[in-house]
């Protein structure tokens, strides 16, 4: 983990910044790392995906469903235009908890900045 500034994380991802001197590309991207899946993302498109987590927040189980929150019925977009997948209610409130958590850091990083330049 000296390889990165983690950002945020709880027990279904991680995010984080890579540390300058590890990769040879602009640092100022986001990873988000959960499902065996990665997104490289910048801040504005982490606040897409918050946005696209609350459009499917309000989701309905099938009608028949025996264990609803466990059912993969909720197609969540990702702020990659040609990238959504399905997730369970359970799966989309890890999510969401761990987009959440991320801009709350980036938010209270921002803010220690701007106070440390006043």
């Amino acid at each position: 983990m000296e390889d990165v500034n983690v950002i945020y994380h709880n027990n279904f991802g991680i995010a984080f910044k890579w540390k300058e001197s590890i990769v040879r590309i602009k640092t100022d991207r986001i990873q988000l790392v959960f499902k065996d899946m990665g997104f490289y993302l910048t801040e504005k498109e982490v606040r897409e995906f918050s946005e696209n987590i609350r459009i499917a927040q309000p989701y309905k189980a099938c009608s028949n469903c025996e264990n609803p929150s466990n059912c993969r019925t909720i197609l969540l977009k990702t702020p990659l235009k040609k990238m959504d997948f399905v997730v369970n209610k359970q799966e989309l409130n890890e999510i969401c908890d761990l987009v959440e958590g991320t801009l709350f850091h980036l938010q209270i990083e921002s803010y220690l900045k701007d106070l440390g330049r006043n």
